[in-house]
Parts: C-alpha cells; structure tokens; sequence
C-alpha cells in the first residue's frame, strides 16, 4: 500500500494543548517527539510495561473516532474513563480514502466490549455471543467477524488471551487482511506477531519512539536468550 493509500500516515502532537503537569510529559519516549510518520500498512508499537506505546495507540485511536474502551465506532459506552488527554492534543493526517471499516481492540477493556456487544445485539444487532466463549476464542471471533477490507484497525497487546497457536493464526488473519488494503497499528510483547513481514516496528524504549529491527526488540531477545539458556538463566534468576 503507498503512502498516500494508507489511512493514517501521521500524528503529530501539539504539546501546547497538554498541561505543564500532565503525566504524558513524563513519558521519556514522547521526549522531543512533535510527529511521527507512518508508511506501512502495519505498525507496531514495542517497549517495556509503562513506555507509553498503549498510551500513544488509545489516543490515535479515540482521536480517530474510537470508543475509549474498545469496539467499533458505533460503540458508545462509558464503563470508568481512564483516556489520557493526549488524543485531544494530537492530530492525524490521513490518505486520501476514508477507512469503510475498524475496530479499536484493548485486553485490558474487551470484558466491557463483550457486554456492550449483548446489549447492541438486543437492538438490532447480530449477536456474537461473546461472553459464551473463552476469552481467547472471543479474541478471535472479534478478529475474524470484523477484520475486513479498506479497514483500519487498533489493537493493543491482542495476544494477552491468546495461545502461541491461536497468535499464529491471528498474524495469518492480519496479513490476510492487509492484502485487502487495511492498515493495523499494534501494540504488542509479542515475538510472533512482530515476525509479520515487512511492517514497520516503532520502539518506545530507547529515550524516544524510534525504529528498530525484529531482532533488535526485547521481545525477541529475551525469548531467543530464554529458549537457547533456559537451565543457565533459571538458575541465576532463581538461586
């Protein structure tokens, strides 16, 4: 997908709509950062717990017209607002084509989705009958129910339900539906879905938000270090 197709190919963040005493200016990864380019159609964000990679994905994806807890833009539901006021201080440049589709996923909120989904179901909508399945299956049945062409797509650390197999299937899933001219931004630890071919891998652990190699992630080379150095390193950590 060219630059121009995609559906986002910049955020740019205005720091004078952020207060002086806002946690967001304490997020060192933000340090310096006025906009950040995007030109594939699958971004991940990466870095250690409390970098600022969620943070930065809610708040592009809310700007965007996205329920804050999740769902699809016709979502409007409030279980407790924890949205940081970053998605009112950044703004989006987009392609020239308006996205016919999306989803806005968060592990952290999709018990919420779940329920929202019954109640939207019982007026008019299909049902998915997501609270009658694992939480894992209803990770999936979000992906493959709403994953579609000229779509956009948010998801955050969607392997939090999911089995090393079931990941495999999801990255089959996203490239699938890449093919279909959507675009994805994820946030993720995982080192199988950030094995997806040619997307673009935004690092939030270095001082900055700046792009890095597969293999240069965490997530890579602690899995690598753990798998080739099991007994050595268990030992050290457990002794």
């Amino acid at each position: 997908m060219l630059e121009n197709n995609l559906f986002i190919r910049e955020c740019r963040i205005n720091w004078d709509e952020i207060p002086d005493n806002s946690y967001i200016r304490d997020i060192s990864a933000f340090n310096g950062i006025d906009n950040i380019r995007f030109n594939s159609s699958i971004t991940f964000f990466v870095g250690d717990n409390g970098s600022g990679k969620s943070t930065l994905l809610e708040a592009m994806a809310v700007n965007y017209g996205f329920n804050h807890e999740g769902g699809t833009r016709n979502y409007s539901f409030s279980t407790y607002d924890t949205h940081s006021e970053l998605c009112d201080a950044i703004r989006l440049s987009k392609g020239l084509k308006l996205a016919e589709w999306g989803y806005f996923l968060r592990a952290e909120s999709f018990y919420n989705v779940a329920t929202a989904e019954e109640k939207y179901s019982r007026m008019g909508g299909v049902p998915q009958h997501l609270h009658q399945q694992s939480h894992g299956e209803r990770f999936l049945t979000v992906a493959q129910e709403n994953f579609r062409q000229n779509s956009i797509y948010f998801l955050d650390e969607p392997e939090a339900a999911l089995s090393p197999q079931r990941q495999l299937t999801l990255l089959v899933e996203i490239a699938e539906c890449v093919k279909q001219n959507s675009q994805f931004f994820i946030a993720t630890h995982s080192p199988i879905l950030l094995g997806i071919p040619d997307a673009v891998i935004l690092c939030f652990d270095k001082g900055s938000i700046s792009r890095c190699t597969y293999e240069e992630t965490d997530s890579y080379q602690v899995t690598q270090m753990f798998i080739n150095n099991r007994k050595h390193l268990l030992s050290k950590l457990l002794n």
